[in-house]
């Protein structure tokens, strides 16, 4: 039996990705042998890595600058990978402070040269996203968190700058359309939109490496990664499978401008019951709320473990909100059904009428 999966990460993937793989689990491609035996420098799986990354700069419209590589070590590995990269020890990096996840990145980046925090809203508990803030013209990049899991919010605009544009967005990658191409790096851990827990795509700019001086342990030299085909060492073989079958998927739904506009409607359907709801009350600036993660909370705390409860009766699971926001937060990424967010939204309605 299928449960409604609001977890925030790794999160609900397609049931058509998770047949295909459960045969391939048994039997790859005939091969006799499961897609966990297979050599990763065989041809089979060789053609496996080759159609992901083809589907990730298809689906994103990457210009011929781009790299897409797949590895691992998660997003939180790429925060200082990015830096290590492109940043000189003698050059400042700007970056906006939106949450936990931007907060470790800027932690790691000072280690290998100077950070410009341009901007913080962390002295409203992360509630919105900046709006006015400068990006000194010398800074060697700037840096954003486009989609906050924990907090809720969302950049719902591209900054506009000079200076080359680095994002994680793991949390948020190709739910809705973009100019990818006005990026120099972009970073995300697959397991919300793009697969299943053990790979991070990335897609960078040849451009853009090769400029610092210091030395890069091989491993983390993303030239290296490009230079063997994103295969510089065993990869995360399973899970780059499990997201070439996710990227198919996404194809198959009309892309991303398709995914979106489901999107756009599970978003607009549970906010407008957490707005309308007299139990319920959303914790972020409407003009930033996430279509990714809806945070919201009770305004008698007494009731959330009643609430919790009653969802689970009613097959709902993985609501229950981070540890340091508290409350409730229902993620919505790609592959969950939009009548996941129609049972969450009646049993919203239910219980408040309930407890009315």
């Amino acid at each position: 039996m299928k449960v409604h999966n609001f977890n925030a990460g790794p999160s609900v993937l397609p049931n058509e990705v998770l047949y295909k793989a459960s045969k391939a689990l048994i039997d790859f491609e005939g091969s006799g042998m499961s897609i966990l035996e297979i050599g990763h420098r065989t041809e089979p799986f060789m053609a496996v890595m080759d159609e992901a990354r083809s589907l990730v700069r298809e689906l994103m419209q990457l210009d011929d600058d781009f790299e897409v590589l797949y590895l691992h070590g998660g997003a939180t590995t790429q925060f200082m990978q990015v830096p290590m990269n492109l940043l000189e020890s003698s050059e400042t990096a700007a970056y906006v402070d939106t949450g936990v996840w931007s907060n470790k990145a800027i932690k790691e980046a000072k280690l290998f040269g100077f950070v410009d925090v341009v901007a913080s809203s962390k002295d409203s508990n992360y509630n919105h996203i900046p709006k006015q803030f400068t990006i000194p013209q010398q800074a060697s990049y700037l840096h954003i968190t486009t989609n906050n899991t924990i907090y809720g919010t969302q950049w719902h605009m591209t900054p506009v700058t000079d200076v080359p544009l680095i994002a994680d967005m793991s949390s948020d990658i190709m739910s809705r359309s973009m100019d990818f191409n006005k990026y120099s790096l972009i970073y995300a851990g697959v397991q919300k939109n793009m697969g299943a827990a053990g790979a991070t795509m990335v897609a960078v700019r040849k451009s853009m490496l090769g400029k610092v001086t210091r030395k890069i342990p091989s491993i983390l030299d993303y030239k290296n990664h490009i230079d063997n085909g994103s295969m510089l060492n065993t990869p995360p073989v399973f899970a780059v499978y499990i997201s070439m079958l996710t990227l198919r998927w996404l194809k198959e739904q009309g892309g991303i401008p398709a995914i979106e506009k489901i999107n756009d409607k599970k978003a607009a359907l549970l906010y407008d019951e957490i707005d309308h709801n007299p139990l319920f009350r959303g914790t972020v600036a409407k003009e930033d709320r996430s279509k990714m993660n809806a945070c919201f909370i009770m305004d008698k705390p007494e009731m959330e473990d009643e609430f919790l409860k009653f969802c689970k009766k009613e097959d709902i699971v993985g609501i229950k909100g981070h540890r340091l926001s508290g409350g409730f937060r229902v993620s919505m990424y790609n592959a969950l059904p939009y009548e996941s967010v129609e049972v969450m939204v009646e049993a919203m309605k239910y219980f408040s009428l309930k407890k009315a």
